[in-house]
């Protein structure tokens, strides 16, 4: 009798845990706001430019003119943590060409099967190097791109790479992983404020282009536009994902989609908000 009220309990928590499990998980899934046809975004999971956890090098021999069959293991310090699914070593490439505010466009990511949560923890690992955002070198990160879109039942927020700023960087190879925890962000009133309320959207959006329109201090130099941000793993309430669909070496998706969506929300406004702060 014992064992089978054992086996009974122990069935009843795996179904219990593999409900919650299955209500962790999300989707990120890219696409182009691009209604004028300017194909001057891009919004792409890609094989071989993300964040490595639990990769491995291939060792050359001691000639270096050859590989010696061997593996090394390789894990960026940035991501000691990652998306056990990622077999391919995806990241999300984001990026944008030409003005910024001129061009009505925009990378995005759609954070799919996040609904009805409460937001505790957002962040995303950028390919940047250094120990800080406010190294010049890499990915694009300013107080506009690439940034969080959350639309809750209380408000509409926004939260971007620098702005407000995270609260916590981990420093790595090639990437630093950012955390916003608790999640601040700023309201559609511009007040930067506690997000409260159950998801109801949730995106990524870089909208900031090569030609930014303004001149964006950072430590003691100006940036004036790259253009393109490298993310993976990203993270909304502790629980990570760093692949999707997208463009690799044995996809069959094309590049020729017609996705534009909606337009994705404080696509203008982050700007003004962006320069009235810097």
């Amino acid at each position: 009798m014992r064992t089978r009220w054992i086996v009974a309990f122990s069935v009843a928590l795996f179904g219990i845990a593999a409900a919650e499990a299955a209500a962790q998980t999300f989707q990120v899934v890219p696409r182009e706001f691009d209604p004028g046809r300017t194909y001057l975004v891009q919004a792409q999971w890609m094989t071989g430019i993300g964040c490595p956890t639990g990769a491995r090098l291939a060792t050359p021999n001691a000639n270096f003119d050859a590989w010696s069959g061997s593996y090394t293991p390789y894990t960026d310090p940035a991501c000691a943590t990652g998306d056990s699914t990622d077999r391919k070593n995806q990241g999300l490439l984001l990026a944008k060409t030409g003005p910024s505010i001129d061009n009505f466009a925009a990378a995005v990511a759609d954070i799919k099967g996040v609904e009805g949560q409460i937001l505790k923890e957002l962040g995303y690992d950028i390919r940047k190097p250094g120990m800080t955002i406010l190294d010049p070198r890499g990915s694009w990160c300013s107080g506009g791109s690439p940034r969080f879109n959350i639309e809750t039942t209380t408000d509409s927020y926004f939260l971007a790479c620098a702005s407000p700023p995270p609260d916590m960087e981990q420093g790595g190879d090639g990437f630093i992983r950012l955390t916003w925890k608790p999640v601040v962000a700023y309201n559609s009133m511009f007040l930067l404020v506690p997000v409260t309320g159950t998801v109801t959207r949730l995106q990524i959006v870089f909208d900031e282009g090569t030609t930014s329109g303004y001149p964006f201090v950072v430590g003691d130099h100006v940036q004036l536009g790259f253009g393109l941000a490298v993310l993976d793993n990203i993270n909304v309430n502790n629980v990570r994902v760093g692949q999707g669909p997208g463009l690799s070496d044995d996809d069959e998706a094309t590049n020729d989609r017609d996705d534009d969506g909606d337009t994705p929300k404080d696509c203008g406004r982050c700007h003004d908000h962006h320069h009235h702060d810097d």
